[in-house]
């Protein structure tokens, strides 16, 4: 079993490239805020969406290995397109409703902390923050999409 996984080009070219864009994520994110943070080697959204790169990734390598008109193409590539409708719409609207909500928590908070006059709150009345970055904006999905390719591509040129 483990020397077929070893062999396995659609698995290595989709886990090399969420490693890559999983690299690039911290880099983007360093030009973008000007500090280092390795938390975004396993962080969801920003640029560019690692689970795009993946199952683009995965149904390229797919289309090379099996051919583009093959029953596994046309599977892996309807996943890829159901993951990339979900990291741009669903889970980035989550993440909008997230910043809404965080934003309530803390208007209450406040209020509450005004009205007392208390410099501390229990855990219940400030409630613990939702993660606001969850999806991702069309760019960064493309961006994912475009390095899912052509690391696939590259990983094939280099397996062959």
């Amino acid at each position: 079993m483990l020397p077929t996984l070893l062999h396995n080009y659609p698995l290595w070219s989709s886990v090399i490239a969420v490693v890559i864009t999983q690299l690039t994520k911290v880099l983007w994110n360093y030009k973008v805020h000007g500090t280092w943070d390795w938390n975004w080697l396993i962080q969801t959204g920003s640029m560019p969406s690692g689970h795009t790169a993946a199952v683009t990734s995965l149904a390229t390598a797919i289309g090379i290995q099996e051919g583009w008109g093959s029953p596994l193409f046309a599977i892996t590539a309807v996943l890829a397109f159901i993951v990339m409708y979900d990291a741009a719409g669903i889970r980035r609207h989550a993440g909008i409703q997230a910043r809404v909500l965080n934003r309530l928590v803390e208007d209450v908070a406040g209020l509450l902390r005004e009205m007392r006059h208390l410099k501390d709150m229990s855990p219940r009345e400030t409630g613990t923050k939702l993660k606001e970055i969850l999806g991702h904006q069309p760019i960064e999905v493309a961006t994912g999409a475009s390095m899912g390719i052509l690391i696939a591509w590259l990983v094939h040129l280099a397996w062959s």
